[in-house]
């Protein structure tokens, strides 16, 4: 089941545009709690194998989708779809065989790592 996960889209349009491009592509648009952020994310996708996290997540606030089994398509029908409607996110993933056991906190740390260092070689190439 193709599914996105929504963490800290507080803005309810945003929120609903976001819902709305999942939703016509027939991608399943799901919002994650903060008292959820310490479970795996293979937990969180409803995947086997996965128990709830015991230990609480410190919590986070920056704005972030995890994408899980979309076709090619639909992975780029939701991207193009959330461009044109203005409802950028920064920290994007997908779900993968190396991040479904992590816990969403530890997601949004590597992203955020990684969305900086991008940034700095940005900065580096514009020079």
């Amino acid at each position: 089941m193709a599914l996105v996960l929504l963490y800290n889209i507080t803005d309810d349009a945003k929120r609903q545009k976001i819902a709305l491009a999942a939703w016509k592509l027939g991608i399943d648009a799901r919002r994650v709690a903060p008292e959820d952020y310490a479970h795996p994310i293979g937990y969180l996708l409803g995947l086997e194998g996965f128990l709830a996290g015991e230990e609480a997540a410190p919590a986070f606030d920056a704005e972030m989708l995890l994408m899980h089994d979309l076709s090619s398509a639909q992975f780029s029908g939701f991207l193009d779809a959330l461009r044109r409607s203005r409802s950028t996110v920064a920290l994007k993933a997908v779900a993968t065989e190396h991040n479904i056991g992590w816990s969403s906190a530890a997601l949004c740390r590597e992203l955020q790592q990684e969305h900086e260092a991008m940034r700095r070689v940005g900065k580096s190439v514009h020079r």
